[in-house]
């Protein structure tokens, strides 16, 4: 019995002596993210895109809304077919400018993807390396609005991240 307690005893120190205290990191991404000039130049390019996109969608607008008026001045002696055949292309046109809104939504977030997939994993390879080089055993990322409180034991490895990214 006593050398089943000095077993159990010597398993339990061996245990505590064992264990590695947690090392945590906080990390700031939307800082890291901020002050990156290549999120700069891929919201540049997100704004020229969506430039383009406005000029068409204005003109088709345009082109709607004079529809639009044509229809409502359209005098009472106008033969039905005419006025049927103007108020299906209205229709139409309608139709096709929601698709293209639609359309123009959906290629700024597949652009705005691809532009940033570089840059996310960019960070993440140096959040890493701080992790590692930093013998850390979690970084987790921090939302300054939705963070509370922490303490001691925890470290805000944003700095240490923006050396590795080359950040001031």
């Amino acid at each position: 019995m006593l050398k089943k307690i000095l077993l159990m005893l010597a398993v339990v120190f061996s245990m505590a002596a064992s264990a590695q205290t947690l090392k945590v990191g906080l990390v700031d991404t939307n800082a890291l993210l901020s002050s990156m000039p290549e999120v700069t130049e891929a919201q540049k390019k997100l704004q020229e895109t969506q430039s383009k996109y406005e000029t068409q969608y204005n003109s088709l607008q345009a082109e709607l809304q004079k529809q639009y008026e044509e229809l409502n001045n359209m005098k009472e002696d106008v033969p039905e077919l005419i006025r049927k055949n103007k108020t299906q292309a209205f229709v139409d046109n309608q139709q096709k400018l929601q698709q293209f809104e639609q359309q123009i939504v959906q290629e700024m977030q597949k652009q705005q993807a691809e532009l940033m997939a570089p840059i996310y994993q960019k960070v993440q390879d140096a959040i890493q390396s701080v992790g590692k080089e930093g013998n850390f055993s979690l970084i987790q990322g921090i939302d300054p609005q939705l963070t509370f409180y922490y303490s001691a034991p925890v470290e805000d490895v944003t700095p240490l991240v923006k050396t590795k990214l080359g950040i001031k």
